[in-house]
């Protein structure tokens, strides 16, 4: 019995020591989990945050399987929440490239210019002076890009760049559809490398307008140094294309005296601001858009600045500059290319202010003027012979052809 009894005291004494440990267990666990409560209450700290964070990072199928364990209201509340990230995170200009290019393409035009100029040939004769080569006069095509960025009763507003339009007998636009219709130069700021081109409405079948759209402008004095833009133009004419980078630098300045680029820390310097950008700008791409995240244009394009020396520099100019200067050359009145017969009479004889003459004796560049016709405009202006035209209408000029494009049309209410 004795010994009996012992055993059973043994055995109440283990079950009672176990019964102990595990009470303890429990409350290190009920100690645990409060603690961490608290100092989740204390810093603020968020564990279901936490929960899905970790399950958005490594296992989507985790953030469903959560999400099928909530109440009703809980599943209602997390939509919410997701469609207002969504709707925030695309407020803050993140779209897909694709979604930019889909949105940008139906306001990015395709021009094609053809102008007669000389060319030396190689065929030419030998005389009793030797090889005299010979110039021939040869139809050349060059091709470039726009942005439409307005429309008024008659016409459709296409900004671009002044040297893609420079010199042209004839212009035709090509839109996202694939159909192409004349155009004309309404205005252009060579100083600036910018030109409007007009299109007739009439000229423009319905499907065509149902298919295109003016441009979103954004504001190029937002963008910051590291943000993604994205390129689309019409490179080397093969027809519109998408490329992506970041914006490199900015205010950048651009020389139209000699087509270089400065780093703009000359504020006297009057030439314009540029964006530097890695996205790939090839010929062709001139005049194109330079767009932000949100699909905005906050820059036109120039090829005409790309050098071959480095790789991953091209240039946009910054619209948020320029944009006085486009509207201005938008309520331009549009006209063809001219005769010279069929400008109008400034009333001067003089030529153009030549490169060495403007390094050597520091004369402005533009036209010199000779002479002055008595009773002419220029005279009854107050122009005077040896004077230096440097700007007309508020453009400025620098050779005796850019001031004859820049006088009206002679006249202009019986045409």
């Amino acid at each position: 019995m004795m010994n009996r009894d012992n055993r059973n005291d043994k055995i109440r004494k283990i079950a009672k020591k176990g019964l102990t440990l595990s009470l303890c267990a429990v409350l290190a666990g009920g100690l645990a989990a409060g603690s961490f409560e608290g100092v989740s209450k204390i810093t603020g700290w968020d564990t279901a945050t936490t929960v899905e964070a970790a399950s958005n990072k490594n296992d989507t199928t985790l953030t469903y399987a959560k999400s099928e364990k909530k109440a009703d209201s809980d599943e209602s509340d997390a939509k919410t929440d997701s469609s207002s990230d969504s709707d925030s995170s695309t407020a803050k200009g993140s779209l897909d490239i694709s979604e930019i290019a889909s949105e940008a393409l139906p306001s990015i035009v395709s021009i094609t210019t053809k102008s007669i100029q000389e060319v030396q040939s190689y065929y030419g004769m030998y005389g009793m002076y030797g090889y005299a080569p010979q110039q021939q006069e040869q139809e050349v095509e060059g091709s470039g890009s726009g942005i439409i960025v307005g429309k008024n009763d008659d016409e459709l507003l296409i900004a671009t760049n002044y040297h893609v339009v420079e010199g042209a007998d004839t212009l035709s636009v090509a839109f996202v559809d694939g159909n192409a219709v004349e155009a004309t130069v309404k205005g252009f700021d060579e100083e600036k490398d910018l030109a409007v081109v007009s299109v007739v409405l009439d000229d423009i079948d319905d499907d065509t307008m149902d298919a295109i759209s003016v441009a979103k402008v954004g504001s190029s004095d937002d963008l910051k140094v590291g943000e993604q833009v994205v390129a689309i133009g019409n490179a080397l004419g093969y027809g519109q294309s998408v490329t992506t980078g970041i914006v490199s630098a900015k205010n950048r300045r651009m020389d139209s005296s000699n087509n270089t680029v400065t780093d703009g820390s000359d504020d006297s310097s009057d030439g314009v601001n540029l964006i530097q950008t890695d996205a790939a700008i090839n010929p062709g791409n001139s005049g194109g858009a330079l767009l932000n995240m949100e699909g905005e244009v906050v820059g036109i394009n120039s090829a005409k600045l790309a050098s071959t020396e480095v790789e991953g520099m091209g240039y946009a100019i910054a619209i948020s500059d320029v944009t006085d200067i486009l509207e201005n050359l938008m309520n331009e009145t549009s006209r063809d290319k001219l005769d010279d017969s069929e400008h109008g009479v400034l009333g001067i004889s003089g030529r153009s202010v030549s490169s060495e003459a403007v390094q050597m004796y520091g004369i402005p560049a533009g036209v010199f003027v000779n002479e002055v016709t008595e009773g002419g405009p220029a005279e009854d202006a107050g122009l005077q012979a040896n004077s230096v035209i440097t700007k007309f209408n508020g453009k400025s000029v620098s050779t005796i052809d850019q001031l004859s494009e820049y006088l009206p049309i002679m006249n202009q209410e019986k045409r």
